[in-house]
C-alpha cells in the first residue's frame, strides 16, 4: 500500500529525480480559505476538535498547490490538554495553560493510555482524509516531542527561552523526568492510534530542542525520541517517522541512527551542503527552504530553492521549509517554490 507514493519511497532511502514536497504549517493563516474555516470555527481549539473542519483545513493546501504529502491538522498542546490540563487560546498572543511544576500538579494528570476519548475527533479526522485525500498523497500525523510540550506544560504559555522549564530541570530532575516520562507514553498512545486511524507516516516536532546543551540533549530530545521511535516501529513496523530537532546544530550528525527516526528534518539555520554531508550520508532528510521567503519571494526564493534541492540531489529529500509557513506569507510565493523544484 502506498509503495508508489514519492514520500514514502524517499523515507525508504530512494534518491528521487525531483524531490517530494510538503510544508509545515501548509493549512494556515496564510490562506484565505483557513481563515474562512476558522471563524466558520468559532476558535482555534474548537477548529482542532471539529473532524470535519479540521479535515476541511487539512485538504485545502491539497487543493491549492498538490503537495506530495498533507499533514493533520491538530495540536501539539492537544496531549496536555488530554491529561487534564487546562488550555485556551489568547488571540494574538497563543496558547495558555495550566502550569505542572509540583509533585502534586503532576499527580494531578491523567495516566497516559487515559487519552483516547479525550482525542477521539483527532483520530476521526485522520480517518476523514485517509478516505478522502487523492491516492498519490501521503497522509502525515504529528505529536509534540516531550521536551518542547513540557516546556509549555511548566511555564503555562510559550516562551523565548524555555527558562522556566530549565530551571525546573535545574532544581528538580527527578520530578522533571517523571513529567517526561509521561509525555513519552501518551505520545506512544496518541501516535500509535494516529497510524491506526490511517496515518502512513508520523512526526516529532521538537521545536525547542536547540535550547538543550550537552548531556541534557541527550537526556531530553534524543532518549525520549528513541523510546517514542522504538515503541511505534514495535507496533507499527513499516510506519515510517520523521523527526525535528530544531536548532540541533552539530547535534543533526547521527541524530537518525541514535533515536531510529527514518528521515531527520532541518531547520534553515543549518547549511544544506553541510547537511548533505554529515546527516545526509544516515538517510532521508528534509528541509530546509527559510520561511522567510514565502514572504519576500522573488529570485532569491527562486535560488536559495534550486541550491537546495542540488545540494541534496545525490540522496533521499524531501523539499520542506526550516520552519512553520507565517502568517504573512503570500501564497503565490508557496506556488512559486512549488514550480521550482518541480521544474528541477
Amino acid at each position: 500500500m502506498g509503495s508508489d507514493k514519492l514520500i514514502l519511497r524517499a523515507l525508504a532511502g530512494e534518491t528521487l529525480p525531483v524531490p517530494p514536497i510538503w510544508m509545515m504549517r501548509q493549512a494556515g493563516r496564510y490562506l484565505p480559505e483557513y481563515r474562512a474555516t476558522r471563524a466558520q470555527a468559532g476558535d482555534f481549539l474548537s477548529l482542532c476538535y471539529n473532524s470535519d473542519l479540521a479535515a476541511e483545513v487539512t485538504l485545502q493546501p491539497i487543493r491549492r498547490y498538490g503537495f506530495d504529502a498533507a499533514i493533520l491538522f491538530a495540536d501539539i498542546l492537544l496531549i496536555p490538554d488530554a491529561l487534564g490540563m487546562d488550555l485556551w487560546f489568547v488571540t494574538g498572543e497563543g496558547p495558555r495553560l495550566s502550569t505542572v511544576t509540583s509533585e502534586a500538579e503532576f499527580k494531578a494528570l491523567k495516566p497516559a493510555d487515559s487519552i483516547h476519548d479525550h482525542m477521539a475527533p483527532v483520530y476521526e479526522t485522520v480517518r476523514i482524509l485517509s478516505r478522502e485525500l487523492p491516492e498519490e498523497t501521503t497522509l502525515i500525523g504529528f505529536a509534540g516531542a516531550p521536551w518542547t510540550v513540557a516546556t509549555y506544560m511548566i511555564a503555562g504559555r510559550g516562551t523565548k527561552d524555555q527558562g522556566p522549564a530549565h530551571a525546573l530541570k535545574a532544581e528538580n530532575r527527578v520530578q522533571f523526568q517523571a513529567i517526561i516520562d509521561r509525555l513519552v507514553d501518551a505520545t506512544i498512545e496518541y501516535l500509535s492510534r494516529q497510524i491506526e486511524a490511517g496515518a502512513e507516516v508520523v512526526k516529532l516536532f521538537d521545536s525547542w530542542a536547540g535550547s538543550l546543551k550537552g548531556q541534557d540533549f541527550d537526556d531530553f530530545c534524543v532518549e525520549p525520541a528513541a523510546k517514542i521511535i522504538t515503541a511505534l516501529k514495535a507496533r507499527h513496523p513499516d510506519i515510517p517517522i520523521i523527526a525535528f530537532p530544531r536548532e540541533g546544530g552539530d547535534r543533526y550528525i547521527g541524530f537518525a541512527k541514535a533515536t531510529g527516526a527514518d528521515c531527520v528534518a532541518l531547520d534553515n539555520s543549518v547549511n544544506a551542503d553541510w547537511a548533505a554531508e554529515h546527516v545526509q550520508v544516515d538517510g532521508c532528510v528534509q528541509g530546509n527552504l527559510a520561511s522567510s521567503h514565502m514572504v519576500t519571494g522573488g529570485q532569491a526564493l527562486v535560488d536559495e530553492t534550486r541550491a537546495i534541492v542540488e545540494a541534496f540531489c545525490n540522496g533521499p529529500h524531501i523539499f520542506n521549509l526550516g520552519h512553520g509557513i507565517t502568517p504573512d506569507a503570500d501564497p503565490e510565493n508557496v506556488q512559486l517554490m512549488i514550480d521550482t523544484v518541480r521544474a528541477g
